[in-house]
């Protein structure tokens, strides 16, 4: 892959707006594309083209690499009519998106007949990964056309080769994604349990992390972003609601259940149906402490009232 030749990419979101800037800075030239003109105006301030559309994305770069908020929104970036399907330079589409593997695979099918090629790329490591380089890069699609993308993907994270067709890294990232969806939901109810029992906190978290019921939420999410009361850590409800969803439903396809999956899905969607989509994941907290009356909080956080949230309609 030459460097100079220009890369396009579309959807400037949380995520994507910091992957695109690490390409940027990596030498990479973009011409970008996204629906909010206050992401568009921050990614050209750093070097980048503007594109007043997918197609035009399409018609300036060879590949375009894609980081959209939903499966219905690949499916009009890619074959809608303003569509890189219609564009002139267009040879690959990265999608960096979660997605699922029913809509990757028909987008890889409507891209093929104008003999455009999809590689399965979606990301996991949040905001913090995106912006320093370290994401997991879950890859899926034919090995030669992966290969010349290693040293670009080099530039956003880790590589781990899912498969060699469209809609194999999806299920991996969704599957990966549920479990740490799954993780936070039941690691803050029992937070939620430890405050209501008087236990302090950031005792209760050294504890669990020197122990065997650690994860990513305990580890990192809860201490970050709970106990300081920050909830910041980039990632919203509805984009957690989203993400457990087609998951659970991809798996109920495969002939699994999923009974803790769903109980923890209908955590989420509470969150989701009481106006909490754009609230950070870490807010889910906020849903739970009304139900027995505390706020969930640690050292760092002792100056905020020990008063829990205005009680929310119970699940």
């Amino acid at each position: 892959m030459v460097k100079k030749q220009p890369l396009g990419f579309i959807g400037l979101g949380v995520m994507g707006s910091r992957m695109a800037r690490r390409l940027l800075d990596a030498g990479y030239p973009l011409v970008v594309h996204d629906i909010n003109p206050a992401a568009v105006k921050a990614l050209v301030k750093a070097g980048a083209q503007v594109a007043k559309s997918a197609r035009e994305v399409a018609d300036r770069a060879g590949v375009v690499f894609a980081s959209v908020p939903s499966p219905q929104v690949l499916r009009e970036i890619a074959l809608g009519v303003n569509g890189i399907i219609h564009g002139k330079a267009i040879k690959t589409l990265v999608d960096l998106s979660t997605t699922g593997s029913a809509m990757e695979k028909e987008v890889t099918a409507g891209l093929a007949k104008r003999r455009i090629t999809l590689i399965d790329a979606p990301v996991s490591g949040g905001a913090t990964g995106a912006e320093k380089g370290t994401l997991a890069v879950m890859v899926a699609g034919k090995a030669a056309t992966v290969a010349n993308f290693r040293d670009i993907f080099a530039v956003l994270g880790k590589v781990f080769i899912a498969g060699d067709t469209p809609g194999q890294a999806q299920l991996m990232k969704l599957l990966n994604n549920m479990l740490s969806q799954t993780a936070l939901a039941m690691s803050l109810e029992a937070f939620a349990a430890g405050a209501k029992a008087g236990l302090d906190l950031d005792t209760m978290a050294a504890v669990i992390n020197a122990g065997s019921g650690r994860n990513t939420a305990t580890e990192d999410k809860i201490p970050r972003c709970v106990l300081t009361r920050s909830f910041d850590f980039g990632f919203p409800i509805a984009s957690a609601c989203k993400d457990i969803g087609l998951a659970i439903e991809e798996c109920q396809a495969l002939g699994l259940p999923m009974i803790v999956g769903s109980a923890a899905r209908q955590l989420w969607q509470f969150a989701y149906n009481q106006g909490g989509g754009k609230r950070d994941m870490t807010e889910l907290i906020t849903y739970i402490e009304p139900w027995v009356g505390v706020t969930v909080r640690g050292k760092a956080a002792r100056k905020i009232p020990a008063k829990a949230p205005k009680s929310r309609r119970r699940v």
